[in-house]
């Protein structure tokens, strides 16, 4: 029952305006649907039952238009203690009232503890396993099915609520492992990164320290010689020349490899290019959300020629800019309300899908009134 992560979480709109669309399809879009597959089960003892009383097809299909609700909500909402009372609680009721008429509505407590092993800290989720037995337990005495179809019902449950619930409580702090492991690398890549750079600060202070003093003696030098003896001043001026030059060589050598861009800081660039072209610019950001320094470049530059694009050849009113991450990927979404059509790529674009290749990525351009760019990475590449 894992589900995509809760986006909603501590994400910081710069300004009011709905998210990109297709989050809530992705979410909904999903194999886990095929576990309701096992409400089948519900269905069997009226289908089975040789005279059935007439309130038994409508518990039972109610119990599974119910369940089938509670999951959505559950896949919707992600992995998240809100699934206590979204999906865990009312699960575990519905079950309890069912459970007494249709002795296969135990299997909401399955479901049940699946949601609590997938969403739970391991401590929480062991005491909901243990309370999702002893209901059960309690569901079996007060039952109104005969033997022995009533313990067929009681015992599956019995034991799958722990091989469920402990493999969804495995495969949880696998998850949470594999999410801690990408923060530390990102941490440690962010240190590195702000090590370096003061390493270049010093090494610019101290080299342009240097080399400036000399030109500026030097200028003075020129300067009072320029009457007084010209071909000296000729050679100082010459010597100057040099001293810039071999200066200007080791700016260059010293910071060669290591300019970098990052998304807030080309947000702030596209507020104020796409201002100057009558644009509204609408952004969607998740400030939390913490991008290895390639990939968080690759995608400032993407977004750079993007908005570059909209700005020159879109004639919009309205540009949309959104970022946002799950299990699976980073997206980038960059949409206007300009012209739109189907010109060929320029060079932009195409090194745009060569920079973005290299991620793992993938770019798709879309729209004929108005364009969509969305650029999706590999969450391995990018977190």
């Amino acid at each position: 029952m894992s589900t995509v992560a809760d986006m909603s979480a501590g994400t910081e709109t710069l300004d009011a305006s709905p998210s990109p669309s297709g989050s809530v399809a992705e979410r909904l879009l999903t194999w886990e649907w095929v576990y309701l597959g096992y409400l089948l089960f519900v269905l069997a003892q009226p289908y089975f039952t040789p005279d059935p009383a007439w309130w038994e097809w409508p518990l039972a299909v109610a119990v599974c238009v119910l369940t089938a609700v509670l999951y959505a909500l559950a896949l919707l909402r992600g992995r998240s203690v809100r699934q206590i009372w979204t999906s865990i609680v009312p699960m575990a009721v519905l079950g309890a009232l069912a459970t007494p008429f249709n002795t296969n509505a135990s299997v909401l407590f399955i479901y049940a503890a699946a949601a609590a092993g997938n969403s739970l800290p391991r401590h929480a989720a062991r005491l909901w396993f243990v309370g999702l037995t002893a209901l059960d337990g309690v569901t079996v005495l007060v039952s109104r099915v005969p033997m022995p179809y009533r313990l067929w019902g009681f015992v599956p449950p019995l034991a799958l609520i722990w091989v469920i619930g402990l493999l969804e409580l495995r495969q949880h702090d696998r998850r949470q492992e594999q999410e801690n492991e990408r923060l530390r690398s990102s941490q440690v890549e962010l240190l590195a990164t702000i090590a370096e750079r003061e390493r270049i600060a010093r090494d610019l202070h101290d080299l342009l320290g240097h080399s400036l003093t000399a030109v500026v003696m030097r200028a003075q030098l020129t300067k009072e010689l320029v009457l007084a003896d010209p071909q000296r001043a000729r050679a100082e001026a010459e010597e100057m020349e040099r001293n810039a030059r071999e200066a200007l060589a080791a700016v260059r050598s010293t910071v060669t490899g290591w300019r970098q861009t990052d998304i807030r800081t080309e947000l702030g660039a596209a507020r104020r290019v796409l201002a100057g072209s009558g644009v509204t610019l609408r952004v969607d950001y998740d400030d939390e959300l913490i991008l290895l320094s390639q990939a968080e470049h690759e995608l400032g530059l993407a977004l750079r020629e993007a908005v570059t694009n909209v700005a020159r050849h879109a004639r919009a009113s309205v540009c949309h800019i959104g970022l946002d991450a799950d299990d699976e990927r980073v997206r980038l979404v960059i949409a206007d309300d300009g012209i739109g059509g189907d010109a060929p790529e320029g060079t932009g674009l195409t090194g745009l899908r060569e920079r973005v290749a290299k991620l793992g990525g993938t770019v798709r351009r879309t729209g004929s009134a108005g364009t969509t760019l969305t650029i999706t990475v590999p969450v391995e590449a990018a977190r």
